[in-house]
């Protein structure tokens, strides 16, 4: 998940206006000078941009951004202006003669840079979700000018010296929500270098815009290697043994692809995957799976290994100046697990059983595969899906085939509004052409409580797309905000599935219908945020809890109580027979050693990599993946569920040194929904209250171990998650069913 995608200004704690003179430093030559901000009247081009829909109130329905009037070239204004208004924002903060109070320095800071917020949210979430050659280019021109920014507030004396002395008298602030927003903010200062010298601020500002600039690229080029790829199914005999729901989509995404008629494979995960699952051409699924894991590989214009390497080096040295050991040490000392240690704790406890149970796995599916023919002495990662779906029909008589009919995308949304209703009483109206949206397959639903009072918008956007970065997120282009005027939250999902043609549903697996969940229980989130500070509003947590919501609401897709009312073929409306439910239900920790592997490695190298001060600059990044997953012993059949050259989850996003987040929130969500079984009912509503009130509606207002806790009754049980994934002595558990 992409979380956040509000402002990266307020997401890293409120770092807002750069000095005039470190922006017009950084501007390239066909950038808005920064004087010219000062007296807009003084630049034409200026002038004209004042029609830019960013600086007027919008007209759409609640206020919606104006996506039907947004056009690339309003970005750039916008961006500067929301600059300068900050600029005088915050020299009025820094510069006032009054001594410091929480509200005319904090609530000063948290009504600062409406503006910049406004175009932030839309404008990252455009360079993921829709991007083009125009918006690409701004992005690169942009990142640093904002990184430059961010550091000329966090590393502001003036500004800091405020904070210190509120921080240092906490205890007299009037709630606990102020007190804890006042530490969060002070150590963000910190974390950000306010206590350097001028030449370590300085070296941490020039990191910091590089960073930016090479996290740009990073992911500019894995979209466009991806994109590079198509693998068309030429003839019958490529097209052999695939179900009706595949080639129709494949011909959708031919037909995208401008190949009318073609029947495509691309490297959208609903699409290669289902292909390496399903097709009986070996030679094929060797390409396709190549095409797939490297991506960001192919020593070509588009390789990122230098790029990866030197982001690695530039993190280690910024840890350095701020006095951690490395990059891990500094980025956990602010999460719930504080140290590489207790990561390292975590995962490798779940490594060895989940190895044991890719080798068990390995020799069975050696055997079937024999008894089909297959001649090698060993399966190859391209033969691994194909060989644990045969394996899947035989041990459980389920195929995808059979399960797909009844996983439409418009069920599954109906299942996701109604789990969301009957726990928290929420309803769903959608909107369709009431609101802007920024691509045509976008849609809107109103929020409501049960009484009617709205609560937000919750855009969708479900379709792969070349203009699309692959992956599955949730952004938001307002968070729940009670000091500038009550503002509603607004937050999009947006996904990758493969597109069916006109006239017919999108069909999902039952892993797609979970991501949705998942980034549905990201978006309640957002939705659901309950506090009074924007700093503190939704998704703005810990990286190791914010998977903690979206991961737990996965649970209430495979209770029988919901696939009985709401997995229906799509055809006929008929619910799914007992029998192949029972199979499903049944089945549902098929394949787990090989999920859990794939996962864990990305983890463990992500943490390797991260926690080595002793990697030389323009180390072979390549080199260091292979060394790294020798040394856990990796087995040869499975690779990374995201290599190096494109896990934009730790080089274009914010999880680097914390993608063991997933796990450490399956922890929580393990135990967590186990709140809800031991009463009986899944939608027991004094859990439901808690389970708003302290984790979807808490927000970072309190300390998240504390949050689980009220939650909860208790910290959480560990062995949960090891029996959720079957991998407790041979054991599963399946949330009671």
């Amino acid at each position: 998940m992409k979380s956040g995608g509000l402002s990266p200004i307020r997401e890293t704690l409120m770092k807002s206006v750069a000095l005039a003179a470190v922006c017009a430093a950084l501007l390239p030559t066909s950038f808005l000078p920064v004087a010219a901000l000062a007296n807009p009247t003084a630049n034409p081009d200026f002038v004209q941009s004042l029609s830019n829909p960013f600086f007027e109130p919008s007209t759409a329905r609640h206020g919606a951004p104006a996506f039907d009037r947004i056009k690339p070239e309003h970005f750039r204004p916008a961006f500067y202006e929301g600059m300068r208004q900050q600029k005088a924002e915050m020299n009025a903060i820094a510069n006032q003669k009054a001594a410091p109070t929480f509200d005319n320095t904090i609530l000063a800071m948290e009504r600062s840079g409406q503006l910049l917020d406004r175009v932030s949210a839309v404008f990252f979430n455009m360079t993921s979700a829709n991007s083009s050659p125009q918006i690409r280019t701004i992005q690169r021109e942009i990142g640093p000018v904002l990184a430059a920014h961010s550091d000329s507030i966090s590393l502001d004396p003036k500004l800091f010296a405020r904070v210190e002395a509120i921080y240092a008298k906490r205890a007299q602030l009037r709630t606990p929500e102020q007190r804890r927003l006042v530490e969060r903010v002070y150590r963000g200062f910190v974390r950000s270098g306010a206590r350097l010298d001028e030449a370590q601020k300085t070296r941490i500002g020039q990191i910091n815009q590089r960073l930016s600039s090479l996290s740009t690229d990073f992911s500019q080029k894995v979209l466009a290697d991806t994109n590079q790829f198509t693998l068309v199914l030429e003839t019958e005999a490529d097209r052999a043994g695939l179900p009706a729901f595949f080639l129709d989509a494949a011909l959708e995404a031919g037909r995208a692809r401008g190949m009318p008629g073609k029947h495509v494979v691309t490297l959208s995960r609903s699409s290669v995957e289902t292909f390496l699952q399903l097709s009986p051409n070996r030679a094929l699924r060797e390409q396709a799976w190549r095409g797939w894991i490297l991506r960001g590989d192919n020593n070509d214009g588009e390789d990122t290994k230098a790029i990866t390497s030197e982001i690695v080096s530039l993190r280690q040295e910024r840890a350095a100046i701020l006095g951690y050991a490395h990059h891990a040490a500094f980025t956990l000392d602010d999460t719930m697990a504080k140290t590489p240690d207790n990561v390292a704790k975590l995962l490798n406890g779940v490594w060895e059983p989940a190895k044991a149970a890719v080798e068990r796995d390995a020799r069975d599916y050696l055997a079937l595969a024999k008894s089909q023919g297959f001649a090698g002495d060993r399966l190859e990662p391209w033969d691994w899906r194909y060989y644990a779906e045969q394996m899947r029909r035989s041990r459980y008589s389920l195929n995808e085939d059979e399960v797909k009919p009844y996983f439409s995308l418009d069920a599954m949304l109906n299942a996701q509004f109604w789990v969301a209703n009957q726990l928290f009483g929420l309803t769903f109206k959608e909107i369709t052409g009431q609101v802007p949206v920024y691509h045509p397959d976008v849609r809107v639903w109103e929020v409501a409580e049960a009484d009617g009072r709205l609560i937000g918008l919750f855009y969708g956007d479900f379709f792969s797309r070349e203009s699309k970065q692959g992956g599955a997120w949730m952004s938001s282009y307002q968070i729940q905000d009670r000091v500038n005027g009550n503002q509603k939250p607004m937050v999009v999902n947006v996904l990758n599935y493969t597109k069916a043609p006109a006239g017919k549903p999108t069909l999902l697996s039952y892993d797609d219908a979970e991501t949705l969940f998942h980034e549905f229980g990201h978006g309640l989130h957002g939705l659901l945020s309950n506090v009074t500070y924007p700093s503190l509003a939704g998704t703005s947590v810990s990286r190791d809890f914010v998977e903690f919501p979206a991961q737990v609401y996965e649970h209430w897709l495979g209770q029988r109580q919901v696939l009985e009312k709401f997995a229906r073929h799509s055809e006929t409306g008929a619910a799914m027979p007992k029998d192949l439910l029972d199979k499903l239900m049944a089945a549902r920790n098929h394949d787990q050693g090989f999920a859990t592997v794939e996962f864990l490695a990305s983890a463990l190298v992500d943490m390797d990599v991260h926690s080595r001060p002793d990697l030389p600059r323009g180390f072979d990044m390549g080199a260091f993946e292979k060394e790294s997953l020798a040394r856990v012993g990796m087995p040869r059949e499975i690779v990374m569920r995201h290599r190096p050259t494109h896990f934009g989850h730790i080089f274009a996003g914010g999880y680097s040194a914390g993608y063991y987040s997933y796990m450490w929130s399956e922890v929580l969500d393990a135990d967590g929904f186990r709140a809800f079984t031991e009463t009986g009912n899944i939608f027991d509503k004094a859990t439901a209250q808690r389970l708003r009130t302290f984790v979807y509606g808490g927000g970072n207002s309190r300390d998240p171990a504390d949050a689980y806790r009220q939650f909860r009754g208790r910290d959480p049980d560990p062995k949960a998650l090891l029996e959720l994934r079957g991998l407790a002595d041979g054991t599963s558990q399946n949330d009671g069913l």
